[in-house]
């Protein structure tokens, strides 16, 4: 039985635990099919609409190729593997509304309490998670490039802007010049132009991933300028782009995405970026 027909251990009924799994095993899979892997996470509205020929096609790869990636994850066709794709998009696609209404039909006796306590257990998932993945080498190196930046330009829309919001805040008490990618007025892909190769960005932007992000960071990156990303997965548009990049995977509760691994990381990287520039001027100073 070759590579393309092995079936892994479990099979993810979830698109998080999908995502997982194809992150895990894509330095083993066949060429083709890590190709439809990375198409699939980089573009999973269009897995769910499409049909296994305007997928196949849209991801430069045989009709079969579908049915070689499904039977490798574990599934019994496509059309399985698609489900996946469909119930992710069914529970993204719900209004605020309708997901209060099914936080109603899902509580108890004290709905108060079992719903903050789905908050807090999903925030401690996520915290959890990041401290067991993210790498110290990475984080060093990220605090290397935005330390030695002239100016930090800081890229995060829609449910991401919280965290540059925050940024801008500890930047501005630490004395460290920035720039928020946000204006009012609409001069955003201006406003980037005026960065430089001296100068670095951090980035965030998961699934589905906005457009306006992901075009200011490949604007950056076209001028030569040091990209810190975060984001979800390995085949997100943003790592391919960044220098280095941060996966952080966040928990939901009830359909509602905390932010709660993604915060304790911006709120670590100024504070690490003041104490490098703090103990390179005290070295300097002494020499």
């Amino acid at each position: 039985m070759d590579s393309d027909s092995k079936t892994p251990a479990r099979v993810p009924r979830d698109f998080e635990s999908l995502r997982s799994i194809i992150i895990e095993r894509k330095a083993t899979m066949p060429k083709r099919l890590a190709q439809v892997a990375a198409f699939a996470l980089g573009n999973p509205d269009e897995i769910a609409f499409g049909t296994t020929a305007s997928i196949a096609a849209a991801s430069a790869v045989q009709p079969s190729t579908l049915v070689r990636l499904a039977h490798h994850l574990g599934y019994e066709g496509f059309s399985d593997l698609q489900s996946i794709f469909r119930e992710r998009l069914r529970d993204r696609t719900l209004t605020y509304e309708e997901r209060l209404v099914t936080l109603e039909q899902a509580s108890g006796e004290d709905e108060d309490a079992n719903l903050l306590s789905g908050f807090i257990s999903a925030a401690n998932q996520s915290v959890n998670r990041l401290a067991a993945t993210v790498q110290t080498d990475t984080f060093t190196k990220a605090v290397d490039i935005l330390a030695a930046a002239e100016t930090i330009y800081l890229i995060a829309k829609r449910r991401s802007y919280p965290l540059t919001a925050h940024m801008t805040y500890a930047f501005s008490k630490l004395n460290i010049r920035h720039q928020i990618v946000a204006s009012p007025n609409g001069v955003d892909p201006e406003m980037v132009q005026f960065a430089t190769e001296k100068d670095a960005a951090i980035a965030a932007s998961f699934s589905p991933y906005a457009a306006d992000s992901l075009s200011q960071t490949e604007a950056l990156a076209d001028r030569g300028v040091p990209v810190v990303a975060i984001t979800d997965s390995a085949f997100s548009p943003l790592a391919a782009r960044a220098t280095c990049w941060f996966e952080v995977a966040e928990a939901d509760f009830a359909g509602f995405r905390s932010l709660s691994a993604s915060m304790a990381l911006t709120m670590a990287l100024p504070v690490a970026i003041a104490e490098r520039r703090r103990k390179r001027t005290h070295a300097k100073s002494t020499k």
